[in-house]
């Protein structure tokens, strides 16, 4: 394979409750170790129906203001007609069309280009699913 394009599965533990877990770390270290100071584009893509990748601030309450903001989108009732798994589980399954199951962020010189209080997150409000994966991948 070429070194232009490189690519790693994280396997993430999200826990038994509604979680956005700041990757920008790992992010960072995929980075270090294989852009080689390179520009390019870093996709990060969860392979799940019921998780997302989010770019925001976090640290401050804005990842606790968005799993809010979910729960008054998608409360976690007996509407949805998607209903095994937990009760509101069918919510999980339309969470990727607010919050996408995919981020392509640039690379200047190696280095994730994120503003001063972004960071790269995986959102996961599907409590039944403790285990994730996430692919990095560059291409550069």
């Amino acid at each position: 394979m070429s070194d232009a394009f490189t690519t790693r599965i994280l396997n993430i533990s999200t826990g038994t409750e509604e979680t956005v877990t700041d990757l920008t770390r790992d992010c960072e270290q995929f980075l270090r170790e294989n852009a080689a100071g390179r520009d390019g584009l870093l996709n990060i893509f969860v392979p799940h129906a019921t998780a997302g990748v989010a770019v925001i601030e976090t640290g401050a309450g804005s990842d606790d203001d968005l799993l809010a903001a979910l729960h008054t989108l998608l409360p976690a009732d007996n509407r949805w007609q998607h209903r095994h798994g937990t009760p509101g589980h069918g919510r999980d399954h339309v969470l990727p069309a607010f919050v996408p199951p995919h981020a392509t962020l640039p690379v200047i010189g190696g280095r994730l280009e994120l503003g001063t209080w972004q960071s790269v997150c995986l959102v996961d409000t599907n409590v039944d699913n403790t285990n994730r994966q996430v692919r990095l991948s560059f291409l550069g």
